[in-house]
């Protein structure tokens, strides 16, 4: 996700759908020769839609955030933050940012921060929860390790769960909806999901079977799959949701773009809701 977000910033045109000033710096050196490599992919339509997918939701949460922020969000909890570098760049004065990630890959991403010189401002926390399988007592935790972090359950909060919700359990997913459904009135939570095998067209269905295969091999494997009606389901208790596919996506974020740049197929979805 973080060489996607850099590729945006140095291969598609301006202006930029998503822009990061600190997405290239994080990667380096070590990641620059894999970044790199985007440059021979500019022309394989999939590769260009997913970078569009993920640049598209991050500015989709971003966006969200500073509407939030006009009406007293404070907090905003990034969980599975990943190498995300919204904390260090953030424009909102005296809004919170919690990094919600597994112990391992936060101390990957301090130590790569360091390397890179990047300033951490003392706005940002670090919580460190393990939410691999066999750790439902680590997940059941997190409200109380968000509250031991200085997280204040009565300050309206926006929640980013990006690029997470495949890889969870049901039960998982809906232990984290609930704890949020509990927090102040005007929280919010903003995630993508994938829609399940059977519901999409014929090519998509082999594009997911790669794409499945691919993550597994990696020890992640894809386990959580939504339709549009089931979304709304999970969250009976949100107000004003909003659930978003490419067609909405590129109209919103891509419309008049000349780099090819733009979403393809139904497979990823995102969707936002209040408290």
């Amino acid at each position: 996700m973080a060489l996607r977000r850099a590729a945006h910033q140095v291969y598609d045109a301006w202006p930029l759908v998503f822009e990061d000033a600190l997405a290239v710096r994080i990667l380096a050196p070590d990641y620059l020769p894999e970044l790199e490599k985007t440059a021979t992919k500019l022309e394989k339509p999939h590769s260009v839609a997913l970078r569009a997918f993920l640049v598209a939701r991050s500015r989709y949460a971003e966006d969200l955030l500073a509407a939030a922020v006009t009406r007293g969000v404070r907090q905003y909890v990034l969980l599975g933050a990943g190498l995300d570098t919204f904390g260090y760049r953030s424009p909102h004065t005296g809004v919170r940012v919690f990094e919600v990630d597994h112990p391992a890959t936060q101390q990957w991403k301090r130590e790569r921060l360091a390397q890179n010189e990047i300033f951490v401002p003392d706005m940002v926390t670090y919580v460190a929860v393990d939410f691999e399988p066999g750790q439902k007592r680590e997940r059941e935790r997190l409200p109380m390790k968000l509250r031991e972090a200085g997280f204040d359950a009565g300050v309206p909060t926006l929640f980013a769960w990006l690029g997470v919700v495949p890889y969870l359990t049901l039960g998982a997913f809906r232990e984290t909806v609930g704890m949020i459904s509990a927090c102040a009135a005007g929280s919010g939570v903003v995630f993508d999901y994938s829609q399940p095998r059977a519901v999409l067209p014929l090519r998509e269905q082999l594009e997911h079977d790669s794409l499945r295969a691919r993550v597994a091999l990696a020890g992640e494997p894809l386990q959580l799959f939504f339709t549009p009606e089931e979304v709304r389901a999970e969250l009976a208790g949100f107000q004003g949701l909003e659930d978003l596919g490419a067609g909405e996506l590129n109209a919103r974020y891509f419309e008049g773009r000349g780099d090819g740049l733009r979403l393809m197929g139904a497979a990823g979805r995102v969707v936002s809701g209040w408290v």
